[in-house]
């Protein structure tokens, strides 16, 4: 019995595909480089986003600088936070803000893909929009539609 539970852990350990979710092992996301400094991301990696999450209807009624503070957050919760950590962003108006969680990383072939909630809170009423992204190998990511 204890080999076939060792050649069972051997075959799944060397399987091409593997998600990591409440049972198994913990994939923890490996960032291309620490956080940036001052809390900016690059433009080149915001643009390979497109508009993430907060560009679809979730974004209607927010500035352009309320919609970047946003896409910051999606990127900063994919590529630093562990599983449920929440990265927030403020609007231009105390009564507009939002959060982003994500989820479990899990491993499709060689590239790393993650699901992941933005929650707008604006006025007291709160839309949530549901995404998944996966990682290119310059550290970006890239949502699927």
């Amino acid at each position: 019995m204890k080999i076939r539970v060792a050649l069972v852990s051997a075959l799944l350990a060397v399987s091409g595909c593997s998600t990591l979710g409440g049972k198994g092992p913990t994939l923890t996301p490996t960032p291309v480089s620490t956080p940036p400094s001052g809390g900016k991301v690059t433009k080149s990696i915001i643009s390979a986003m497109g508009g993430g999450l907060i560009g679809g209807s979730i974004g209607n009624g927010l500035s352009d600088t309320e919609k970047r503070s946003a896409l910051e957050a999606e990127y900063k919760a994919l590529e630093y936070n562990t599983s449920g950590q929440k990265v927030t962003w403020k609007g231009d108006q105390a009564s507009r803000y939002g959060e982003v969680v994500p989820a479990q990383p899990y491993r499709v072939g060689s590239q790393d893909c993650r699901q992941y909630t933005q929650t707008v809170f604006n006025g007291g009423a709160s839309v949530t929009a549901r995404g998944t992204a996966c990682r290119n190998t310059d550290g970006s990511w890239t949502p699927l539609t």
